[in-house]
């Protein structure tokens, strides 16, 4: 059925068709309204057989799930940001403990300073702890995608998490098509889970493993999260079948067939990137866009199919490695990307939540055409902000916060 919904809202109901059991969650911006319908569905018993539990923290919402899955229920929750961080040491007991929950995260940067608005630092932060991280362009793309998560997170008893751009999507009203519940049955048979506690087959879930076979058990970890790579293609095909619309999958291509210059990003601003793309296409340049759906595990074959045929390839990334050279996602790319003679360049850009625009998006593409381009450059940087702020600590050694000294210099140019 076609809705003009919120974002949060498509969520919401996408979750609802996958018969969770179990749904706990404490709210954080900008993730909140998401768990907030589910409350109200479950209230007024629109959601049958399902428990929302109320709890005290972000930790204490991965520690419920983690319970929740164990005993057999099929489990949600949703975070962002600082929340995401809060419960970090049960993110990983849930991915090393193989438990299929499916999570929201409802990106948001991570403080200090404080900012409630969007980039990619808090999943990304998250890229070793075992769990599959896919990543949604639009509103629609983000209801799909939670229900195919719950179909790669049982098939292979690992938990997925569902990322979707805080504010940009989650707070956006757009037409969205929420399946019914004959489809979503259709494609997500009941949780038969791999793995729960029974008392009548009583088994230690948890135990401490010793240096004779953690290697062992890590790498099987490993190997069975690599196996999405596999899966996800799949289970994005029987979506395809039953819905009628590809959503999903590993990677997307967007003019790429004789394009020079690839640009690569996640998440909402590609949709910007794709209309920039089409402007320059208009004026001769010859540029593409390669779409990560699929950040965790890595798909390296995928995406240097991709970038085959490239000259140039520009990842633009809404998060930051602190002293590094390079970006985050670049890391992975140039793995990928095993030509010497193909320019890698890192553009970080939305931090924050700053816009990223279709004039700046056109001057970095134009320089990259130029050869100009640096290793790590920074859209629409304010170098005359961050020169006033190292002058000043250049001068005095109690300089101050630099958060408040840089926010007081750009309100005195306003």
């Amino acid at each position: 059925m076609l809705k003009q919904i919120e974002g949060s809202q498509g969520v919401a109901e996408a979750v609802a068709l996958c018969r969770p059991e179990v749904i706990c969650a404490y709210p954080i911006s900008p993730q909140t309204h998401i768990v907030e319908k589910l409350g109200a569905m479950c209230r007024a018993n629109k959601l049958q057989n399902c428990e929302y539990i109320n709890v005290e923290s972000e930790f204490a919402a991965m520690s419920v799930a983690i319970g929740a899955s164990v005993g057999g229920a099929r489990a949600y929750t949703a975070t962002a940001s600082q929340g995401l961080l809060y419960m970090v040491e049960a993110v990983y007991n849930a991915s090393g403990l193989g438990l299929p929950i499916v999570m929201t995260v409802a990106n948001r940067a991570i403080g200090a300073p404080i900012n409630i608005w969007n980039d990619h630092s808090d999943s990304m932060s998250q890229r070793d702890s075992g769990w599959i991280q896919i990543f949604a362009e639009t509103n629609q793309e983000a209801a799909d995608m939670h229900i195919q998560a719950y179909r790669i997170a049982e098939e292979l008893s690992l938990p997925v998490m569902v990322c979707m751009d805080g504010f940009v999507l989650t707070h956006a009203f757009e037409r969205i098509d929420v399946p019914d519940q004959e489809q979503v049955d259709k494609f997500l048979p009941p949780f038969a889970p791999r793995q729960e506690l029974d008392p009548a087959n009583p088994v230690s879930i948890g135990a401490m493993v010793g240096p004779e076979a953690f290697t062992e058990v890590r790498y099987l970890s490993h190997v069975k999260t690599l196996q999405a790579l596999d899966l996800i293609p799949q289970v994005q095909e029987q979506f395809k079948d039953i819905f009628g619309r590809a959503s999903g999958g590993l990677v997307t291509t967007y003019r790429c067939e004789d394009a020079d210059i690839r640009v690569i990003a996640m998440g909402a601003m590609l949709g910007t990137i794709k209309d920039t793309v089409d402007e320059l296409r208009e004026k001769g340049m010859k540029i593409g866009v390669i779409g990560l759906k699929c950040y965790r595990p890595f798909p390296v074959e995928a995406m240097r199919e991709a970038m085959k045929g490239a000259k140039t390839v520009l990842v633009l990334e809404r998060t930051l490695a602190l002293g590094c050279t390079t970006g985050v996602l670049t890391q992975d790319v140039m793995v990928a990307q095993n030509d010497p003679a193909v320019t890698v360049r890192t553009v970080i850009a939305g931090l924050g939540g700053r816009a990223v625009t279709r004039a700046s998006l056109t001057k970095i593409f134009e320089a990259a055409q130029a050869g100009s381009l640096e290793q790590l450059t920074f859209m629409d940087l304010d170098h005359d902000l961050v020169e006033r702020q190292l002058a000043r600590e250049r001068s005095t050694h109690k300089h101050g916060p630099v958060p408040e000294a840089v926010m007081r210099d750009a309100a005195s140019r306003q």
